[in-house]
């Protein structure tokens, strides 16, 4: 077994795990201390069972997240000795600020949260929400930080004698164009994942005439954030975008599946792609507006796959060789934007109508807008995981853009079939992990919101 393909592999399994968990676990908070500061400044009960409904939620895919977020950090020290060897110095630091930080943070108001309803006052312990929220805000942009860094390599130095890429500069690593994009587009694309989970819920309640008042809320609520967010991760997508046609131009081509350089250069809609041959047997182009969604401009030049390629052979020949392949597989990366566009598309309406149905006072009682919400609510799941499959798969073959290959990173001695076993051992422990979660979700779930009106019951509820 080649270690290369298994490492990626595992790798490649527990990250698309545990990104099932993180956007649910930003959003969540969020609303969760929204909800609680409504009620703290309204004093309605109906806000207080709902901040207790969604809160059970919350912790339930915050538990499994950490579990699965810890297994993805060990692999850079088994699988991928050589690149954690190589940029630990960089890396390392992000993601060690995360820990001692964010993590104490959130798990101190957590723990604040769960246990304090009847020590802490109205106001205290909705400190404590809010606190949990930052706390899981801040952990994701210490990883995105991290994970930028690979794609836009800053504030570092690489070290003759030992070979290690070094950091020189934090404020570089944290001002790095490349985090903030990823940053604020993932934190959109999380509160919208929560919106449309709090939405199909709400309208699995509605559908049934369970406890209207709570879910009739819950669901207004969340068709407004549905639809804010969803625009804000189509103008932060935009933005990411010609970042990554200035940073990542080869990324940006495969996305695009634009082989040639163009000026100005189409947007391909539906695209039949040849690999082999470097090129499209089938396209349906809109013009110029590629070059107006890389640049602003509807006349600049879009450089395609194949002048790119030809300029990092020549540029890295030295290092990989004259015939070294740096297209990443373009038909991966291309249907896997374009999915994700359909997906955002579909979210975005889906907010507009509950938004438009929420205004007229119609939420309660359109059925056919509840089923439609409730099954969408796989489509922020996909479209996140699609999101990722295209920044991830689009730099290869690079671990870090322009420094490091993904070959150069593996572990050289751990062999591929330690790696298939440990493989084996994680995909059968997350299948479990996967059953409980959505058992106890949907549990919890079907079961509606308590009947406490009182601080006091609540906290009594979720302490035992």
């Amino acid at each position: 077994m080649d270690p290369l393909i298994v490492a990626r592999w595992q790798f490649g399994i527990t990250t698309v795990y545990h990104f099932l968990f993180v956007p649910l676990t930003i959003g969540l908070a969020l609303f969760v201390a929204f909800l609680e500061t409504l009620y703290v400044r309204t004093k309605d009960p109906k806000y207080l069972r709902a901040t207790k409904f969604w809160g059970k939620l919350f912790l339930i895919n915050f538990a499994v997240g950490i579990v699965t977020g810890i297994v993805q950090e060990f692999q850079f020290g088994m699988n991928w000795s050589s690149y954690s060897r190589y940029v630990g110095d960089i890396f390392g630091t992000p993601l060690a600020l995360e820990g001692l930080l964010a993590f104490f943070l959130e798990s101190t108001f957590i723990g604040l949260w769960i246990f304090g309803w009847k020590r802490l006052s109205p106001r205290q312990h909705l400190l404590t929400a809010w606190m949990v929220s930052i706390g899981t805000i801040i952990s994701a942009f210490w990883i995105l930080a991290a994970n930028a860094w690979m794609h836009n390599p800053v504030g570092y130095t690489i070290n003759t004698e030992t070979g290690r890429a070094e950091l020189v500069s934090f404020l570089d690593v944290l001002a790095n164009p490349v985090a903030w994009a990823h940053f604020f587009h993932t934190i959109l694309a999380a509160v919208l994942t929560a919106a449309i989970l709090v939405l199909a819920v709400s309208s699995w309640h509605l559908l049934r005439r369970n406890q209207e008042s709570v879910f009739r809320a819950s669901a207004a609520l969340a068709s407004v954030v549905t639809l804010v967010t969803a625009l804000g991760v189509v103008v932060s997508g935009h933005i990411q975008g010609q970042i990554t046609a200035e940073k990542q131009p080869m990324k940006l081509a495969a996305t695009e599946a634009l082989w040639e350089t163009e000026q100005p250069a189409a947007f391909s809609l539906i695209a039949i792609i040849d690999e082999q041959g470097g090129r499209n047997s089938f396209d349906i182009k809109v013009p110029r507006l590629l070059s107006f969604l890389a640049t602003s401009s509807f006349d600049a030049e879009v450089r395609g796959i194949n002048d790119i390629q030809a300029e990092y052979q020549e540029l890295y020949a030295d290092r990989y060789g004259e015939d070294a392949d740096y297209i990443p597989p373009v038909t991966v990366v291309y249907w896997s934007f374009r999915l994700m566009v359909a997906a955002g598309t579909a979210l975005v309406a889906i907010g507009a109508l509950g938004t438009y149905l929420s205004w007229r006072r119609r939420l309660g009682e359109v059925r056919w807008f509840h089923r439609i919400a409730l099954w969408s609510v796989g489509l922020p799941v996909v479209a996140n995981l699609l999101g990722w499959i295209v920044t991830e798969i689009g730099r290869q073959p690079w671990a870090v853009q322009g420094l490091l290959r993904v070959e150069e990173s593996v572990s050289p001695s751990v062999s591929g079939a330690t790696m298939f076993m440990t493989l084996l051992g994680f995909t059968v422990l997350y299948g479990a992990l996967a059953v409980v979660d959505v058992y106890l979700v949907s549990r919890y779930a079907r079961a509606g919101a308590a009947e406490e009106t009182t601080p006091d019951e609540v906290g009594a509820a979720l302490a035992y």
